[in-house]
């Protein structure tokens, strides 16, 4: 009956020696590539020095049970990649926002409710991955929409219920996924997204799309628009049905932008 305890702790030590391992062998032949996964680490305080490794350009720590972040992180000045998917982060700390050159920031599976103050000053930002977190937009600063090096932003899986117009200041955006929140509007400025390659939007609750939707170039063999599961209104819905292509031709339309308008004076 006392055995189990003890085989838990031991286990528990054991994933610990790894992960110290791992940076031993990583401070001395200066390996830019650490990979901490499922290493059983509920704080940066179980990796003593690993926040003073400026080589580190990539950093895994995913499938743990790590709460916060150090604001120690911004020393971590090399850092390009780093993935803390499937943790219990509450908060990102402002120091995120200065590591200068981090490209990949993947904090999906989390317990985030905002993405803290100034977030949206990180310089090199390329992909997000925020999903299957607690946001809405109200836990977006003031700033995040100001990041135009995104190429790739995933929000789904979220408690999103509007989308910012200042999304359309993503101009160098080529994937977005917003599915499987509880999204009803569009905004007009997606139409400036002109590099979109993939649109994932399925599982909201939207009815009509934006007429400026004719701007984007979602209809190539290569292109990926998901808008199932959502309450389409009965002309869009329609289209869908026969194809992506016949739903984007569609929305050219000046009859659609008639209905469009119509529907949303109705609204107001």
């Amino acid at each position: 009956m006392d055995s189990a305890p003890v085989s838990c702790n031991f286990v528990g030590n054991s994933k610990m020696t790894r992960a110290r391992k791992v940076l031993e062998e990583a401070r001395e032949i200066k390996n830019p590539e650490l990979d901490l996964v499922e290493k059983g680490l509920a704080t940066f305080d179980e990796l003593p020095g690993l926040l003073s490794m400026e080589f580190v350009t990539r950093l895994t720590l995913s499938h743990n049970k790590i709460r916060s972040i150090p604001s120690t992180v911004a020393n971590l000045v090399n850092l390009e990649i780093l993935t803390l998917f499937n943790n219990q982060l509450e908060e990102l700390p402002t120091a995120i926002s200065s590591l200068p050159k981090l490209r990949i920031l993947n904090v999906g599976l989390n317990r985030l409710t905002n993405l803290g103050r100034g977030f949206g000053a990180c310089p090199s930002l390329e992909i997000l991955d925020v999903t299957h977190n607690k946001l809405s937009e109200d836990g977006l600063p003031g700033n995040f929409w100001m990041m135009e090096t995104l190429r790739a932003l995933y929000m789904g899986d979220n408690y999103f219920e509007n989308i910012s117009p200042e999304l359309g200041k993503l101009r160098n955006l080529q994937i977005l996924v917003l599915r499987n929140n509880d999204i009803k509007h569009i905004p007009r400025d997606i139409g400036n997204l002109t590099r979109l390659r993939e649109l994932h939007i399925q599982g909201n609750k939207i009815q009509w799309l934006p007429p400026e939707f004719a701007n984007l170039d979602l209809g190539g063999s290569r292109s990926i628009i998901r808008i199932e599961d959502n309450p389409l209104a009965p002309p869009l819905a329609d289209q869908w049905i026969l194809g992506a292509h016949h739903l984007l031709e569609f929305v050219k339309t000046d009859a659609y932008k008639s209905l469009y308008g119509n529907a949303h004076r109705t609204r107001r």
